[in-house]
């Protein structure tokens, strides 16, 4: 049984370039939607009309659809499970690729937003991150147990994480520390990850011309 292709909503130069790594990483075909964000297209009303939140990615499938990125690259992951970048349900690696999936978003962006925006974070009984130390050190913990987000294992979280990284330690919001610089380069030296990035350039340039 042949699955149907998705629809990957997608803007160069923004959190989405992950999920486009990610498909290349996959090797699977999709329609693509592109977004000119140089002309506010995300929050037009034919945008705004699939995601009311005017945000990439979005993935349309089967008339539903999956944004906000961890649950973009589980649903990807898992709907090509035979590419095997996600742990099945019973593997014992499921509970921690799920686990560092979703403290991306629950832990990991919202201590980066603070900190480019140069906000005191809550106090840590409302905070949902604790403070950017704790969940730094968190996170740097894992990737020194490497090679990859789950040891000897490539998966979608090192898509995730390895190109979040690379922007954030190139704005300067994440400290690049040997273990993380060590793991970026790791990541983005893989074809798939290269593909990826050339494709988005030439995608930007073509926008911007």
């Amino acid at each position: 049984m042949t699955t149907p292709r998705v629809t990957f909503y997608h803007a160069p130069n923004s959190r989405s370039g992950g999920t486009r790594a990610l498909l290349e990483e996959l090797g699977v075909d999709y329609d693509m939607h592109v977004l000119n964000f140089r002309k506010n297209e995300q929050r037009q009303p034919e945008y705004m009309a699939v995601n009311p939140m005017g945000k990439v990615p979005a993935i349309g499938y089967r008339g539903e659809l999956v944004t906000e990125q961890p649950a973009v690259f589980i649903f990807l992951a898992d709907l090509y499970a035979d590419k095997g970048l996600a742990p099945a349900i019973d593997d014992p690696l499921r509970g921690p690729y799920l686990r560092w999936m979703v403290f991306y978003g629950s832990c990991f962006e919202p201590a980066l937003v603070d900190r480019s925006m140069q906000r005191e974070p809550p106090k840590p009984s409302t905070c949902p991150y604790g403070d950017f130390d704790t969940m730094y050190n968190t996170l740097v913990a894992q990737l020194e147990r490497g090679p990859y987000m789950l040891g000897e294992r490539f998966s979608a979280l090192d898509v995730l994480w390895g190109n979040a990284l690379h922007w954030m330690t190139m704005f300067k919001l994440a400290p690049e520390l040997p273990a993380v610089r060590a793991y970026i380069d790791r990541v983005i030296s893989r074809p798939a990850m290269q593909r990826a990035a050339a494709k988005d350039a030439e995608l930007a340039a073509a926008l911007a011309a």
